[in-house]
């Protein structure tokens, strides 16, 4: 038997029309007619097998449009786990065979642990829901590993990367030139808020003047007296964080007999003076104020015309806060005046000075703009002062977006607070998904960012997830009030706290970082009665960018 012969399309001379041709003008059955050219059986064989070849190929070619259009279908209505389109080059490693950048978390091993990528499909028909709900688990199981001695590992079990639509965003930061934020506080509070004024500040155009002070060491009996700053330590500081791409002016105190309250104040006296033609807006917020999406902050604001007077900001959530200090923008939450009440209360800079006695800035201002005009708070329940206590895991889990989130440096119930800076990261890669939620199957729901959480008792079918669990200390009762929570009017409606451990199983954001364009995230769970610790992590990534197509065939 002599081998079959391999024939190659670039084989063929002559034009394709010319061989669909012969193809049009046969029929299934012509492979059983004899030949009708004897003569020339070798050029009507080579023929007969060109046709076969073409056939075949046309048929694949329909077949891989048919899939294409399916997968394509799929993708665009639903949000898929499974598929992952075909890059020119494979992304991932789903099953590395080396853990070596488990070493820095100073993990005590064994522990168990398990790993996913996820490569996101920014869409911009895809909604940023409460939760959105996928089939399947997200991690294989659970494998013990020790990287005592050893780095390498042999994962028993790997999941394929599971893609995930996501809201699509726009290229680069959002213009805010038009907002000039300010900040009273001092040169070392303002040094360690770098880290996360460097999430939502650089390539904003947005500018950010601080009245600085001298650091908090001083005696406790003058802590509310000005203790100026050293000049020269001023300008280095703010030298450096220019570098950083912060747009960032420090000042000195306007008046050296000014307290903590009058200098918060007097921020809107510095921030008026270098407004500029196109400025809109002028915030006063604290150094631990934190913006989770700066589009999402200017799109709130173009809401409001600047051109009239508005006082934007948010009650505390604390209603007992509420009821003792006003209907007010508290300060951490950030508050907002459009440049049109910000030029009336400059003009009424002095005597508002001298006519208010309070010791907090925020009521200061409240105060200067109910004196003078009749302007009353906007209050926009996404930013968030935070006034209540320990476990805030329910804001965090909410699913809901926040414009501001405050008070998270400290607090929480092992007293290391909410590291929103290293949180954040994850945005670089998929925008507006931090604190997304996304549920697995009826077990497990994923915080992104913040934690993973799995429901033993009776899954996550049972939840109320449209309710904010009440993770926190209870706040302070107002007498008489029917707000019985003290947070029915920022937070409700909420659900009863859950018992960790037994009800809810929770993996908290041990550590994050962004490497080589991917965000890792670890998420840990501390072994109890003898158990080892768990991290699971989880690789976030860009689709990469398709092949492009090969030129088309003359």
């Amino acid at each position: 038997m002599k081998p079959s012969k391999i024939i190659y399309l670039s084989s063929f001379k002559k034009p394709w029309s010319y061989y669909i041709t012969i193809l049009n003008t046969s029929t299934a059955s012509d492979d059983r007619r004899p030949n009708p050219y004897p003569h020339k059986t070798s050029s009507y064989g080579m023929v007969m097998l060109l046709r076969t070849a073409i056939t075949t190929l046309v048929c694949l070619l329909s077949l891989t449009s048919i899939i294409f259009v399916a997968r394509l279908y799929r993708r665009n209505h639903a949000s898929s786990t499974t598929w992952v389109p075909s890059f020119s080059t494979q992304p991932v490693q789903p099953c590395p065979d080396t853990l070596d950048w488990l070493l820095p978390l100073d993990l005590i091993y064994p522990i168990k642990y398990a790993r996913r990528d996820i490569i996101v499909n920014p869409t911009s028909d895809v909604k940023r829901l409460s939760v959105t709900k996928l089939p399947g688990p997200l991690f294989p199981d659970l494998q013990s590993i020790d990287l005592t001695d050893e780095t390498k590992v042999q994962l028993k079990d790997c999941k394929d990367p599971l893609l995930l639509d996501v809201p699509a965003r726009p290229k680069g930061p959002v213009d805010a030139s038009h907002i000039i934020f300010g900040i009273s506080t001092t040169l070392t509070r303002l040094d360690d808020s770098i880290p996360s004024l460097l999430r939502w500040l650089p390539g904003t155009h947005a500018k950010l003047f601080v009245i600085a002070i001298e650091d908090d060491d001083v005696p406790e009996e003058s802590k509310d007296r000005y203790h100026p700053a050293d000049s020269n330590a001023m300008s280095k500081l703010q030298s450096r964080m220019r570098a950083l791409d912060l747009d960032v002016t420090i000042v000195h105190p306007l008046s050296k007999h000014d307290f903590f309250s009058q200098r918060y104040f007097s921020m809107v006296r510095v921030m008026y003076e270098h407004k500029k033609p196109s400025t809109q807006w002028i915030s006063l917020i604290d150094d631990d104020t934190f913006f989770l999406s700066m589009p999402s902050l200017v799109d709130m604001l173009s809401k409001f015309d600047p051109q009239e007077q508005f006082y934007v900001g948010a009650l505390s959530e604390d209603w007992w806060s509420v009821a003792r200090y006003g209907m007010m923008g508290f300060g951490g939450a950030g508050v907002f005046l459009s440049i049109t009440l910000a030029e009336i209360v400059n003009s009424k800079y002095d005597e508002c000075q001298e006519r208010s006695h309070t010791s907090a800035g925020d009521i200061r201002l409240r105060e200067c703009i109910s004196w003078y005009t009749r302007t009353k708070l906007t209050n926009i329940i996404d930013l968030h002062q935070i006034d209540i206590h320990n476990d805030l895991s329910g804001i965090y889990e909410s699913g809901r977006l926040p414009l501001s989130l405050h008070h998270w440096k400290g607090g929480g119930p092992d007293g290391k607070g909410y590291p929103l800076h290293t949180m954040h990261l994850v945005a670089d890669i998929c925008g507006d998904c931090i604190l997304q939620r996304w549920q697995f199957g009826n077990d497990m729901l994923l915080t992104n960012g913040f934690s993973i959480a799995t429901y033993p008792s009776a899954g996550v079918k049972a939840l109320e997830l449209e309710m904010m669990e009440e993770t926190w200390d209870h706040p302070s009762v107002v007498e008489g009030s029917v707000n019985t929570n003290g947070v029915d009017h920022s937070l409700g409606p909420t659900r009863p706290k859950l018992e960790l451990g037994k009800d809810k199983i929770q993996y908290r954001l041990l550590e994050s970082t962004l490497v080589n364009g991917t965000v890792r995230q670890w998420y840990f769970k501390p072994g109890v009665d003898g158990d080892h610790d768990t991290v699971l992590e989880l690789v976030w990534m860009n689709a990469p960018e398709p092949a492009p197509e090969p030129p088309p065939v003359r």
